[in-house]
């Protein structure tokens, strides 16, 4: 129920946004909005002012009048707005067969067509930076009051570093360094045009550490290859019906130790289950401020039904910016992302990144949106402004039926002046339409299987 719920909050917000863009943005150009809807499929109830609120469906014949049915539909799994005069997912072509009129999408410049078409985008953008704004300005970033990295992993990005467990940065070409902020800013604040010095202690001793540029670009892709100590292993998610449910495992616990042998590194946890596949292991948890004890004995696969990572546990302070401060940081981070997110395009395209490792559907967000409303008010904003940026992006490419799409027709419309056929515009429609129904039954089947 919780996924569930999750699930309807962060979609019923990013849709909305979204579709209240094109809805905007269609009344300011003068065209009639038609049907604002959240949801495809079936009307469940709705309002407008000429049947007031109503259950179920209009009549087939039903005339608005120019006023706009607001209504919620049965699959939650998106929106859209019906605007008078536009070839859309509602593959409406009744008007086709009378002469535009001046209320209709069809009638307007080029200008105001592709200012209705990006609204929506404009409006998930908005909606990222403004999040992003507002945790730099209310809340602040969590900086980690510390330089010394955690334990290495044998294998890991770091360890090819050059990196060893515990090692303290103490500066970056120079340039001193006093908590994980500054080595972050040094490290990958992207203005780097040559491999960079860095001068670290290592039992005791203090000694030079190079880290060349182009070893940074390619492994920081998708994250910070290096992690501040101390940390802890940390849970991100139990399996249900899973030997870890059976012991009480939750979201959020932090692992001390497995049978007395204290959790320093990831690796230890796999290892110590794989050791002990038919004997109960002792668990010692840190949850919230409480310790729990509990035993858990892995299932016949030697799984006991966790997903982990690892978290700073160490001290730390919230550092706040100003009000205008905040926008180039929100700016900044937005842009971040955005080439987070086609760099990993990249790598699926070069196969290099699985697909389904790269992009996850309605299970994988109702997961993620629960886990991160878990943490607190601030990891679920995060992660419903990343969503609402990834959804911008997505919208904007040049895939029929997707906004990107509408708007590489609407430029070809204003190159030619004059309107491409209505029966070729549905072709267009319909193939794209077809081909993102086989890539979401693709996504979802994806994260089923992934369960």
């Amino acid at each position: 129920m919780d996924y569930i719920i999750y699930f309807i909050i962060t979609i019923g917000i990013l849709v909305f946004v979204h579709e209240f863009g094109h809805f905007a943005a269609a009344k300011l150009s003068k065209m009639r909005v038609d049907v604002f809807a959240i949801g495809f499929g079936k009307r469940l109830f709705g309002y407008n002012k000429i049947t007031g609120f109503t259950f179920g469906d209009l009549a087939k014949d039903f005339d608005g009048q120019g006023n706009t049915d607001y209504r919620l539909s049965l699959l939650p799994l998106g929106g859209y707005v019906k605007i008078a005069g536009m070839v859309d997912e509602s593959f409406d072509t009744k008007f086709a067969d009378s002469e535009p009129k001046p209320h209709e999408f069809r009638s307007k410049s080029t200008l105001a067509k592709l200012f209705v078409i990006t609204a929506g985008v404009m409006m998930n953008l908005t909606l990222t930076l403004l999040i992003f704004w507002g945790i730099n300005f209310f809340h602040g970033q969590e900086i980690a009051k510390s330089t010394t990295i955690s334990a290495v992993e044998n294998g890991s990005i770091a360890q090819q570093a050059g990196f060893q467990s515990f090692d303290k940065i103490l500066s970056v070409n120079n340039v001193a360094v006093k908590d994980w902020q500054d080595v972050a800013d040094q490290i990958l604040s992207g203005k780097q045009t040559k491999d960079l010095e860095l001068q670290i202690e290592r039992n005791g001793i203090i000694q030079p550490l190079n880290l060349p540029l182009k070893f940074i670009k390619e492994h920081s892709n998708t994250g910070f290859f290096i992690y501040p100590y101390p940390t802890r292993a940390i849970v991100i998610d139990v399996m249900k019906n899973s030997p870890a449910q059976d012991a009480g495992l939750k979201s959020g616990d932090l692992i001390l130790s497995l049978n007395s042998i204290n959790i320093i590194e990831r690796t230890q946890i796999n290892d110590i289950i794989g050791a002990n596949k038919d004997k109960a292991i002792q668990i010692v948890l840190l949850r919230d401020k409480d310790t729990v004890k509990t035993a858990v004995k892995p299932a016949s696969d030697g799984l006991i039904g966790i997903s982990h990572n690892i978290a700073y546990v160490g001290d730390k302070e919230y550092r706040t910016s100003g009000f205008f401060e905040s926008i180039p940081q929100a700016v900044v981070k937005a842009k971040d992302f955005t080439l987070i997110f086609f760099k990993m395009m990249g790598q699926v395209f070069s196969g290099k990144l699985a697909f389904k490792d790269a992009f996850g559907g309605p299970v994988k967000i109702a997961q993620y949106a629960a886990i991160s409303a878990d943490g607190g008010g601030v990891p679920f904003l995060y992660f419903l402004a990343m969503l609402s940026l990834n959804l911008a992006i997505i919208n904007i490419l040049p895939f029929p039926v997707l906004d990107g799409g509408h708007f590489v027709i609407i430029l070809l419309e204003g190159l030619f002046k004059r309107e491409l056929p209505v029966k070729f515009k549905m072709i267009i429609q319909n193939i794209g339409f077809a081909l993102l129904l086989l890539l979401m039954a693709f996504i979802i089947y994806n994260d089923v299987i992934s369960l």
